[in-house]
């Protein structure tokens, strides 16, 4: 049975963990609302290039030599996984279900006789992924203080040049979606070849380009590409802060729960400490 000394300083402990799980939450909380005022305004601009995108696909479909990007090499076998997580940890399961789906995707494609090769972002992922080390070709860390469009862009150049060099058949982005404070999804986005979401399907196209449809898409095309991914890391990085927010708002009212047990814990022994002394002192005056 511990001692009152050692209850005493439990609770000391405890309290100081309260202290610094209760500023961590403030300060996510505060960097939270900048983070997804930042993801949903970007939000706007990469759905309407995806539908511009989807109005040129549809003009230019059926014509020769399109894009890599968009039409594809043609071929299947060679899959760059673009894995985001964050930098830091102490968000509950933020990290680990992101490195979680990616694992369970790399052993599907392996089992299918596919080639995976990987683009780490985010510390996490590159240290949490450290078994398929040799499949990796890139890898970016300090996202938190650079999460911008230079970053998506430099990420984009890294990974363009390995699609040009025909290196890469299709390229899948995966990463957590920003949907509110206490719920983030992890997403799997494919890049190569163009997923079109909405916007060309069943409609007629009244637009005339100048200059032609293929110029424009061998343009915009890698624009987009970069547009996507700074996208993926705005969602994926309020995304952390909203999932960091709430375990600290968790693990501070744990810590609470601890330290009420704890003090009717040393309250109680204290208690039997000073009843058993009595006792000790009654036996005595009554063996005089």
């Amino acid at each position: 049975m511990p001692s009152l000394k050692d209850l005493k300083v439990r609770i000391k402990s405890v309290k100081s963990t309260q202290k610094i799980t209760k500023a961590m939450k403030m300060v996510a909380a505060s960097k939270l609302r900048r983070a997804r005022e930042a993801a949903e305004a970007a939000r706007p601009y990469a759905l309407e290039m995806s539908a511009m995108l989807a109005r040129l696909a549809t003009a230019a479909e059926g014509q020769a030599n399109l894009p890599v990007l968009l039409a594809g090499t043609g071929r299947d076998q060679v899959e760059l996984l673009i894995v985001v997580t964050a930098d830091r940890g102490l968000s509950g399961a933020f990290n680990s279900s992101i490195v979680r789906a990616a694992r369970k995707h790399i052993r599907a494609m392996q089992e299918q006789g596919k080639t995976v090769k990987l683009y780490t972002v985010g510390r996490k992922a590159r240290d949490w992924l450290g078994e398929y080390k040799s499949l990796m070709i890139g890898s970016r860390t300090d996202i938190a203080k650079n999460t911008n469009y230079n970053m998506a862009e430099a990420i984009a150049q890294d990974v363009l040049k390995e699609i040009n060099a025909g290196e890469i058949d299709r390229v899948t982005l995966l990463y957590n979606q920003f949907k509110s404070a206490i719920s983030q999804v992890v997403t799997f986005q494919q890049l190569m070849p163009l997923e079109i979401r909405g916007g060309g399907e069943g409609t007629t196209v009244p637009y005339d380009y100048e200059p032609s449809e293929e110029e424009i898409l061998a343009d915009i095309l890698p624009r987009n590409f970069a547009m996507q991914l700074f996208s993926a890391l705005l969602e994926n990085n309020a995304g952390f802060y909203g999932a960091q927010m709430n375990a600290m708002e968790n693990a501070t009212k744990n810590a609470g729960e601890m330290i009420k047990k704890l003090t009717l814990k040393y309250n109680r022994t204290r208690q039997a400490n000073i009843t058993r002394e009595l006792i000790e002192i009654i036996s005595g005056a009554e063996a005089i």
